[in-house]
């Protein structure tokens, strides 16, 4: 009952809300409802002003994902958390970059093996004990249910990816004398072109990524060179074999069409055969046939690999651009950006007709995609002579206004390229409009699991190289490790940007995420550390926190394990971890330090020992200084003679230490009476 008059009690408040915002036409004053804040709580006093009722809508038709929008919206990012396909399982949480590709790619190596257990035994998996059962959330059925030889079966096994049955089942029919459509074996060719004459797994991994871009130098007759050229041909996809299950196929069809060809040409493309692609579209005009503008993409694709001299590529691909032209093929936003895909291994001739490519799109009225602006920006700022900013700048205006959706396999590897483009520049604020166009809209979903490390990454470099240290430390704490995790080079920038910001006390909480991180065996981040902390004096609340990292290292190195080498120490880390340990009062362990020296042959310098002595002063203990008089005689310093100078005047010494410090005077005439008896005999 209460329930029900608060149900009421409010659909009254609604409808006199309703009554009260429209008033009579009558009345001298009337209101405005606006939803800008500038209007509200206007009273508007004009007579001319018509009346505005507001109408209660009935029904309100909502997003599918409205409700889980609104709740995202209430959520920030938590800088300190890791990513949240790892927050099921805290062991699998990982520490940084390498851990984080690992896991990740562990947990998908577990729905792969987990999907190939239901492809090998489907007959453990045929119960469904989902109420109501909803077809479309079910595995896949991926047994065949056509039994014998036929084109239908056929079919089924084309349209369940399997390779080999669908082979042996064609030439099964083949054998049999049974014709098989030509629709249906273009199918058959289109499977086994794309999977290179491979069978389908579910884990089959993507192709890798053609990176082999030429020096932009200004040479256009220079010839690309020949290893490179081969290596590149066989770089994608699993290799196209001579004569294989395609070509073979493709030589007894009775009858071949437009498709057949295309089909042909895009395979060969696609696994690296290139020369056989282009013959075959040379047999494709002889026989008088029209490719689609798919073919041409990927024959614009495979001109590097054509041609050696730059502009025997340029001249090819507008061969190709011809064709198009008088076969009638519109040319589509993909076919640009394999021309600009081209024009990047077309050294100094790429940067002006790159210009004209683009031109031409605005002319055709195709809106560029993020590929397009990748292969831009590969093209005038990859090489050491770097462009202006002007044409990233113009990328970045353009890229500022939109949210872009996936068009081409290109287009994640933009972000990437254009912050390395803002590194070398050392521009900051085109580094910052790009992130700012990053998290427009969904354009953040273009980085994947590696380029966002890649990405964060470079934008962190830059903004230490530029940046006050204030803004680089409040990057840091925002960013690590809930969008990235820092490599040792950005340790390396960062304690640069402290050092030159003369903020060496952020070293030691700087030292607690490098053992975080799992850098700190690393023997370039250990020596930058310790030179930091020991270069000057600091006050004795830094210094003992100096002292407590250096026992993190110095147990770094003290640490052997199974699957561990033993980090060694070198002469200036030793030096340093004295020099730390002297300066916070730890006579022990700075001792402990110096006796390091004499086990593995090296010397310290006399800073070192200097502050030793300053130490055992501090804390009054005249026989360290004794021993490091003794440590520096028989290493044959110089300064040991000085160091016992020292000892004399500055320690209040009992008769025992001061014989003691005799003998080793009389130990050192001794060796020098040695000698001058030998230069006599002489």
């Amino acid at each position: 009952m209460a329930a029900r008059r608060l149900a009421g009690s409010s659909w009254q408040r609604v409808v006199s809300l309703s009554r009260r915002c429209c008033l009579p036409a009558g009345r001298r004053e009337r209101y405005r409802c606006s939803s800008s804040s500038t209007a509200l709580g206007k009273t508007v006093e004009s007579s001319e002003v018509t009346q505005e009722e507001i109408v209660l809508p009935r029904k309100k038709t909502w997003d599918k994902l409205a409700v889980l929008q609104t709740l995202a919206s209430t959520v920030n990012r938590d800088p300190t958390a890791a990513h949240y396909m790892f927050q099921d399982d805290p062991f699998l949480m990982p520490r940084n970059a390498a851990n984080f590709r690992l896991f990740s790619l562990s947990k998908e190596s577990g729905r792969n093996a987990a999907k190939y257990i239901i492809k090998q035994f489907p007959q453990y998996f045929d119960k469904t004990f989902a109420e109501p059962n909803v077809p479309c959330l079910m595995p896949e059925t991926l047994t065949p249910q056509i039994e014998g030889v036929s084109e239908e079966a056929l079919k089924e096994r084309i349209h369940l990816r399997r390779v080999k049955d669908s082979v042996d089942l064609f030439d099964q029919l083949i054998q049999a004398g049974t014709p098989v459509s030509l629709e249906t074996t273009n199918s058959l060719l289109d499977l086994l072109c794309f999977y290179g004459d491979g069978e389908f797994t579910p884990e089959k991994e993507e192709e890798e990524k053609e990176d082999l871009e030429e020096p932009g130098v200004n040479a256009s007759e220079q010839k690309a060179p020949r290893r490179q050229l081969q290596r590149g041909s066989q770089s994608s996809g699993s290799g196209w074999r001579e004569n294989n299950n395609a070509e073979r196929i493709f030589k007894i069809m009775p009858e071949r069409n437009a498709h057949s060809y295309c089909t042909m040409i895009r395979g060969m493309v696609k696994h690296g055969a290139s020369a056989k692609a282009y013959d075959m579209y040379i047999d494709l005009l002889n026989e008088r046939h029209k490719a689609d503008v798919h073919t041409f993409n990927a024959l614009i694709t495979a001109v590097p690999y054509l041609k050696e001299r730059f502009l025997e590529r340029w001249e090819l691909a507008k061969v190709f651009l011809n064709h198009m032209v008088q076969q009638k093929v519109q040319p589509n936003l993909l076919t640009f950006n394999a021309l600009l895909k081209t024009l990047r291994r077309c050294g100094g001739l790429g940067r002006s007709m790159s210009l004209l490519v683009i031109k031409e799109m605005e002319a055709l009225d195709i809106e560029p995609s993020l590929a397009t602006y990748d292969h831009l920006l590969f093209i005038f700022y990859r090489g050491v002579d770097l462009c202006p900013s002007g044409i990233i700048s113009e990328v970045l205006d353009d890229v500022e206004k939109r949210s872009f959706t996936p068009q081409d396999p290109d287009d994640a590897n933009f972000f990437a390229t254009a912050m390395q483009a803002c590194c070398d520049l050392k521009d900051i604020k085109l580094a910052y409009r790009l992130n700012k166009a990053m998290e427009k809209g969904d354009n953040w979903k273009f980085l994947d699991m590696d380029r966002l490390n890649t990405y964060w990454s470079k934008f962190f470099s830059l903004l230490c190289m530029m940046e006050q240290i204030d803004v680089v430390l409040k990057w840091y704490k925002e960013m690590s490790p809930s969008l990235f995790y820092p490599t040792p080079k950005n340790i390396l920038d960062l304690l640069q940007a402290l050092d030159a910001a003369n903020q060496l006390e952020v070293i030691p909480s700087v030292w607690e995420d490098v053992k975080q991180l799992g850098f700190n065996r690393r023997q370039d981040l250990l020596e930058e550390v310790l030179s930091l902390m020991s270069r000057d004096q600091h006050p004795e609340e830094i210094q003992l926190a100096f002292a407590k990292c250096a026992e993190d290292i110095k147990a770094a190195h003290e640490q052997t394990g199974r699957e561990q080498a033993p980090l060694e120490w070198t002469g200036s880390a030793l030096g340093h971890v004295a020099l730390l340990f002297s300066r916070a009062g730890r006579t022990q362990d700075a001792w402990n330090m110096m006796e390091h020296f004499q086990q593995i042959n090296r010397i310290p310098t006399d800073k070192v020992m200097d502050e030793f002595l300053n130490c055992a002063k501090q804390t009054n203990c005249p026989d360290e200084a004794i021993k490091l008089v003794k440590l520096a005689a028989s290493l044959g310093l110089t300064s040991s003679q000085r160091l016992k100078s020292r000892t004399e005047k500055e320690f209040e010494l009992s008769e025992k230490q001061k014989k003691t410090l005799e003998s080793i005077k009389s130990d050192s005439d001794s060796s020098d009476s040695d000698s001058d008896s030998d230069s006599d005999r002489d």
